[in-house]
C-alpha cells in the first residue's frame, strides 16, 4: 500500500479557491491512478477526479471546468487545485491510490486513503 497524507483544507468564501495536496510514499508515476475523493455530511462519498499514470485526468461533472488534478512527480505529490468554490464543495476531501502498476484499461481500484482534509465554503 501507499501512504497518502493530504493537506491544505480550510474556510474560504464562494468564489474563492483552494489548493489540496496529497504527499504519497511512493513513486505516484508508476501506480496505476490517483483520486481525490469527498464526502458531505450525511452524504455519501463521491468521486471527484482521477488522475492516471499516463497523465490523463477526469472529473466528477459537479466539478468539471472548476477543479483540476495535477501532480509533482518530483515530490511524489498530487494536488487537486479548486476554484469558484461553491457552498455545495464543502466536504471532507480524501486523496487515494491504486497502487498497482499501470495497465491499459485497468479500472482503477482505490486501496490506499488519506486522512482526509477539511474544505468549508461559507457565506
Amino acid at each position: 500500500q501507499v501512504q497518502l497524507v493530504e493537506s491544505g483544507g480550510g474556510l474560504v468564501q464562494p468564489g474563492g479557491s483552494l489548493r489540496l495536496s496529497c504527499a504519497a510514499s511512493g513513486n505516484i508515476v508508476s501506480i496505476n491512478a490517483m483520486g481525490w475523493y469527498r464526502q458531505a455530511p450525511g452524504k455519501q462519498r463521491e468521486l471527484v477526479g482521477t488522475l492516471f499514470s499516463n497523465g490523463n485526468t477526469n472529473y466528477a461533472d459537479s466539478v468539471k471546468g472548476r477543479f483540476t488534478i495535477s501532480r509533482d512527480s518530483a515530490k511524489n505529490t498530487v494536488y487537486l487545485q479548486m476554484n469558484s468554490l461553491k457552498p455545495d464543495d464543502t466536504a471532507d476531501y480524501y486523496c487515494a491510490a491504486d497502487p498497482r502498476a499501470p495497465a491499459y484499461g485497468r479500472v482503477p481500484d482505490f486501496d490506499s486513503w488519506g486522512q482526509g482534509t477539511q474544505v468549508t465554503v461559507f457565506t
